[in-house]
């Protein structure tokens, strides 16, 4: 029997999902525009990905197989912006095999040029809309009033779930000491002195109501003499979807978005889990008195909505920066959420 992976297919229409009772129907929704990000001048200093060129020099010697080579493999941003693809690829399996559905992944604006605001082409067969912020402010996008008014809808219906998942905003200060004592935080060479990113799904935040703002980029506590991250901080008796249930860490990432709730005492919104802070390296948000940051947050049905909203940072469906088996348990919980 052959071990190889399927053919992979590229540039052809979505194929619609059938619903199945009990089965939920999971989609990835890139916020970027794929254009504007890889063609972004590698000289520029700041708010840009990284090339892979640059990749390989950090990491080195981890990419430098043949498969990574410039005759096989992207050079520059477009690089990059694959391995986050590619890092999703063990999510999409765990989840397909939990729910018996493929995975199904969207870009707002493609490789190839193609724009698809999210509507009833992404929302007709999808129960829970993973919305990945990963779009850097400069490139202005927004969710339009045809999309909103298209989610608006699509929560309506019984058992929908928006995952909003809008990633860093380091640097966003004109101090420059302060951005220098981010970076010096959460110690990643591969990201600039200011790297804001979630413009999108602020825009959605905004519209539907949802009270929480992405801000800095936080380097998890390990556990003292090792390299494990920390365990959350977790509100388990509130965790009415069961997303913590076998789960007691989230993914080890480097620079991760503190989900700021900006209404004080909100009964809209409640916070499942808290990630405790590297405290050996110096920040503002840690010198304000804070040691843990909000990572995990749920807003229940409403009267204007059935369905729930989620936020998570994006980076824990990924496996650039490893995977662990309470990884792949939070997978198969929010995959088989009730």
């Amino acid at each position: 029997m052959s071990t190889r992976t399927p053919a992979r297919t590229y540039n052809q229409n979505h194929i619609p999902r059938r619903y199945t009772s009990g089965k939920r129907r999971l989609s990835i929704y890139w916020t970027w525009s794929y254009p504007w990000e890889s063609q972004r001048d590698p000289a520029a200093m700041e708010n840009r990905f990284s090339t892979m060129t640059e990749v390989r020099s950090v990491l080195w010697p981890a990419y430098e197989t043949p498969e990574w080579s410039a005759a096989q493999f992207l050079q520059g941003i477009a690089g990059t912006l694959e391995l986050f693809h590619r890092s999703t690829i063990s999510f999409q399996q765990i989840a397909g095999e939990a729910t018996s559905h493929p995975v199904a992944v969207f870009q707002r604006i493609d490789q190839a040029g193609y724009k698809l605001q999210i509507d009833e082409r992404i929302l007709a067969d999808t129960d829970t809309l993973l919305v990945f912020g990963l779009d850097h402010l400069l490139s202005e996008q927004e969710a339009t009033p045809d999309e909103i008014g298209a989610i608006r809808e699509w929560l309506k219906r019984e058992g929908a779930c928006l995952l909003l998942a809008p990633h860093h905003d380091v640097g966003f200060t004109d101090d420059l000491k302060q951005r220098q004592m981010e970076y010096l935080h959460h110690g990643d060479a591969l990201v600039p002195r200011q790297q804001r990113f979630g413009q999108y799904t602020r825009s959605l935040m905004k519209a539907l109501d949802v009270p929480v703002h992405n801000t800095y980029g936080l380097r998890p506590a390990l556990v003292k003499g090792t390299k494990e991250i920390a365990p959350l901080t977790a509100f388990r008796d509130i965790d009415k979807l069961g997303l913590l249930k076998n789960v007691p860490t989230l993914n080890f990432h480097p620079h991760l978005p503190h989900y700021e709730i900006t209404e004080k005492d909100s009964k809209a919104i409640q916070l499942l889990a808290r990630q405790p802070i590297d405290p050996d390296r110096p920040h503002p948000f840690t010198a304000a008195g804070n040691t843990e940051f909000n990572c995990l947050l749920w807003m229940p049905p409403n009267q204007q909505r059935a369905g729930d909203i989620v936020l998570v940072d994006s980076t824990n469906f990924t496996t650039l920066f490893g995977g662990t088996e309470s990884l792949q348990n939070f997978w198969k919980n929010f995959a088989l959420m009730k």
